[in-house]
């Protein structure tokens, strides 16, 4: 065991009544050490008002340190606790499980950041140790001002809420529903499946033979797609979205505008006699506009359920077209299935936990003019998914203009890694140009490739073998500087990539890795569900390395690109860790919520103003003795602060963080209490 160093002051006869503070100075291996003297940082903690015995020793937060802090309390009849060490959002639950296991209420332990706050900012141990001693010294000054506090307690509703079909949404609603629990599935869409559906192959994740292009999508996704539809705790809500949300964990309350499906899948049986007879056509979305449909389709053979669905905006029975007063496909349909009558609805339901999976959009390449996006022998990784797919409007072939190309050239880090733009790294757009380039070689073994690549990043499993693979394959990888200029120009009947420190190439087609940016309602969602951004727009956890599931809500939950981009692999880790978080409320009997809640003294004067800036909820004006007064709903406040900030009279209070904790800290620190 590291020697610990121990500061004590001793007493004859220890008063109970009285604060008696246990100061805990930690090293933090050298995070702290290096630049904070810790020894001299206790010394000076020992001679502060009303400081029993400090001590200081290289890892608090391990077993010995925190027994250390248990075994004090009881010799010494300690009772606050302060440890200075690191931040609170770290290791404030671990110290406060030690003081509850000594017998302390854990209210009564006070944290001190010195690592963060101080040895981290620091390169001279001076003026660091100074500064560790003073922030241990406000520390001090409010644990005396400390009070025991209970928490509240609230039952939980066992059912569960997943925004979002994809197979991030599908795998967190499956996981969930294997353990017993009725889960609302909530997809936008008239299908379930996402992006993923549209896919052809996806880079292997096992080690392929020699004629492998990749893993079969729809043979991976389809199954599990089925399951979730089939499955006895899943409600699947298609075209439908959540418009509204209220509670708390454990008891949210949520509506859901189910719009009309228009078509029964129950009694479809997919024999397409309603789309021979339809009138209308319009290019079709989910195939960049490369073919047609018609206003009744069947979107993929791997869309589930496997049903035909109707686009009503383009439906010439609502639109006053042809069907306005006869819909054909009614007539055409020998199983009932079809029901142009079919109103919208409102869903309520009550659950416990939610999961947010609503996924990503991908990057629109036409905003870089300089790839002349709209050329026809330039498109999207997606577009040029949908061509190579046998479900696509090439049934597989690799057709540009009619024709086969000859000259491929694919383009890495479009719409990621940009200064100006989207700075950070969308992961799969390596791993999927590989996948393309190779699907290119198999297809076309003669063609000539090019991919130019800013950095080849391969971190999975399997993934940097089969890039080597590929890169044997003949094909031709130029790295490029981002700094450097690329474009795409016009040559007569092809296009040419010029790109700075190598040679120009020549191209019948070139296919532009694009990658993922937030979703366009990304905002929308974000106020609904009362979460966070990060600066690149993607929601943000509430720690990326202790909660990176979870949210700054409790009980809501991340699952997906929503989150970041990730390659299918991490979505379905994340997906099921988003899962067990969620059963893990759903499972619990009771939550204790936070005790650290707002509260109006005896001087409010009723004038609102917290209540109009509380963005929970929380508050409400009561009458009391004929006067009204703010009174708090301790299960709906997250201790924020924003209502005793905006309180004129200074009546809102916070437990745990009350004016005298406050103003003893500036006292401490030199200032005034006026």
């Amino acid at each position: 065991m590291t020697e610990e160093h121990t500061h004590e002051v001793l007493e004859e006869t220890p008063r109970t009544d009285e604060p008696r503070v246990g100061v805990y100075i930690c090293d933090c291996g050298v995070n702290i050490a290096a630049t904070v003297d810790t020894e001299a940082v206790t010394e000076y903690a020992s001679k502060l008002p009303h400081v029993v015995i400090a001590k200081n020793y290289k890892y608090m937060c391990s077993d010995p340190g925190q027994n250390l802090i248990k075994d004090d309390i009881k010799e010494h009849n300690l009772n606050r606790i302060v440890v200075a060490s690191c931040t609170p959002r770290m290791h404030e639950p671990t110290f406060r499980a030690a003081v509850i296991e000594a017998g302390l209420n854990p209210c009564l332990f006070e944290m001190a950041n010195i690592r963060e706050h101080c040895s981290w900012i620091h390169k001279e141990t001076d003026s660091a140790t100074e500064k560790a001693k003073k922030i241990v010294e406000l520390s001090v000054a409010r644990a005396p001002l400390l009070e025991p506090l209970s928490a509240a307690e609230v039952g939980v509703t066992r059912e569960a809420l997943v925004v979002g079909g994809g197979i991030a949404g599908v795998q967190a609603a499956r996981d969930i529903a294997d353990r017993g629990y009725p889960v609302h599935l909530v997809e936008r869409e008239l299908f379930l499946g996402g992006r993923t559906i549209w896919l052809s192959k996806i880079f292997p994740l096992r080690k392929c033979e020699e004629d492998c292009v990749g893993d079969c999508a729809p043979c991976f996704i389809t199954p599990e797609l089925k399951s979730a539809v089939n499955h006895p705790n899943i409600h699947v809500h298609l075209n439908s979205e959540v418009f509204e949300l209220d509670g708390y964990v454990g008891n949210f309350e949520v509506k859901i505008r189910e719009n009309p499906l228009f078509v029964d899948r129950r009694l479809c049986t997919l024999c397409g006699e309603c789309t021979k007879v339809c009138p209308v056509s319009v290019p079709d979305d989910n195939d960049y506009g490369m073919r047609e449909r018609k206003a009744i389709y069947r979107p993929s053979e791997a869309a589930i359920p496997a049903t035909y669905v109707l686009d009503g905006k383009n439906c010439g029975y609502f639109t006053g077209g042809q069907c306005s007063g006869n819909p054909l496909c009614v007539g055409a349909c020998k199983f009932g299935a079809i029901n142009l009558g079919t109103k919208e609805e409102t869903v309520e339901a009550e659950v416990g936990a939610i999961v947010v999976a609503t996924g990503s959009d991908n990057y629109d390449p036409s905003e870089k003019r300089e790839l002349m996006h709209d050329n026809p022998r330039v498109m999207s990784a997606p577009e040029f998914e949908r061509i190579s797919s046998h479900l696509g409007p090439t049934s597989g072939e690799i057709l540009v203009n009619g024709g086969k190309p000859e000259r491929v050239a694919f383009i890495s880090c479009v719409g990621s890694r940009e200064e100006g733009g989207n700075t950070y790294c969308s992961r799969v757009c390596c791993m999927y140009t590989a996948k393309e380039a190779h699907t290119v070689r198999k297809k076309l073994p003669d063609a000539k490739i090019a991919v130019y690549y800013t950095d080849v990043r391969t971190f999975g499993k399997g993934h940097d073998e089969f890039y080597v693979r590929v890169s044997n394959e003949d094909v031709e990888y130029r790295q490029r500087d981002l700094d450097h200029r690329l474009e795409v120009a016009e040559n007569g009947r092809s296009v040419v990539v010029k790109c700075e420190g190598h040679d120009d190439f020549e191209a019948d087609l070139v296919v532009l890795a694009t990658g993922m940016i937030p979703r366009s309602d990304a905002v929308d969602v974000m106020r609904l569900f009362n979460i966070s951004r990060s600066s690149d727009g993607f929601y943000l956890e509430a720690h990326p390395k202790l909660r990176p599931i979870d949210t700054f809500t409790d009980g809501v939950f991340l699952a997906g690109c929503c989150q970041f981009p990730k390659d299918i692999t991490d979505t379905m880790f994340q997906a099921s860790g988003a899962a067990a978080r969620a059963c893990g409320i759903l499972s619990s009997p009771k939550l204790t919520l936070n005790e650290a809640v707002a509260f109006a003294d005896e001087t409010c004067t009723g004038c609102g103003q917290c209540v109009e800036t509380c963005q929970f909820g929380a508050i409400a004006l009561e009458e009391k003795d004929g006067e009204l007064v703010a009174v708090v709903n301790d299960v709906l406040c997250k201790a924020c602060g924003t209502c005793i900030a905006a309180c004129p009279s200074g009546s809102m209070q916070q437990k745990h963080y009350t004016d005298k904790q406050i103003l003893a800290m500036i006292e401490a620190m030199g200032g005034s209490s006026l």
